[in-house]
């Protein structure tokens, strides 16, 4: 496939905070020198993932690592945010590459990230299996519909990327603090609550988009049955 017979997908973002983060990117991508390119940004947000996940793992033995995780989600933000809106601003786009190598990155990274939850003592290994097993389904179901149904989905029921890092920040602060929570009189740890409800909300959308990408490809696509030249009288 040639790059000139490529068809984007229709990117859907309709997040709280998408259309001031759009312009937001737009005015960055605009003033960023020429030195500055999206493989730059790209590798950016890539180690910052990898850098905030090493911190939540020495969150065990020091819990002021959990503030150290904040700027370096800011720097995911801005480093994964930025990559592609640069592309487009400066009109050097290559859509299979960037989407490729962009998304690849983010499952490396989101992995090595919840690996670091798991060990920083701050959640419980099998719920950050959870998240993760359903995050990375999530992301399958996504990548999948962008190549079957031609639109790539940034955001669901108005959260995104850019919303999820926000509550991984406050939830942070709140961990430093005390990192525990009562519920109907049993101690809880906070993001054993935060990340549980977080999996359980993935897991409906996840089921939502693909019966509904399901329905959609099937009404499109309508069975034909094959019939042999003697079948016909």
């Amino acid at each position: 496939m040639t790059p000139s017979k490529f068809r984007n997908a229709t990117r859907s973002h309709t997040s709280f905070l998408a259309a001031a983060e759009k312009r937001t990117l737009i005015a960055i991508a605009e003033r960023l020198p020429d030195r500055i390119n999206s493989d730059h940004l790209t590798a950016l947000g890539f180690i910052s993932l990898i850098a905030a996940g090493a911190s939540y793992g020495f969150a065990r033995q020091y819990p002021a690592a959990l503030l150290l995780v904040i700027p370096l989600l800011a720097l995911n933000w801005f480093g994964d945010s930025l990559d592609g809106t640069l592309a487009r601003v400066r009109n050097c786009q290559r859509p299979r590459y960037g989407f490729y190598l962009d998304h690849i990155l983010d499952a490396i990274g989101m992995s090595l990230l919840m690996t670091g939850m798991a060990l920083s003592g701050y959640i419980s290994p099998s719920v950050a299996a959870v998240f993760l097993i359903v995050y990375l389904l999530l992301s399958i179901e996504i990548y999948l519909a962008t190549y079957t149904v031609g639109v790539f989905h940034l955001s669901y029921w108005s959260f995104g990327p850019t919303e999820l890092r926000i509550l991984l920040v406050l939830g942070n602060l709140f961990a430093l603090r005390r990192p525990d929570v009562v519920i109907a009189g049993h101690s809880w740890l906070l993001f054993d609550v935060g990340f549980a409800i977080g999996a359980c909300a993935l897991a409906v959308i996840l089921v939502q988009a693909a019966v509904k990408h399901t329905r959609q490809l099937y009404a499109e696509e309508p069975a034909v049955r094959a019939q042999t030249a003697g079948s016909v009288k």
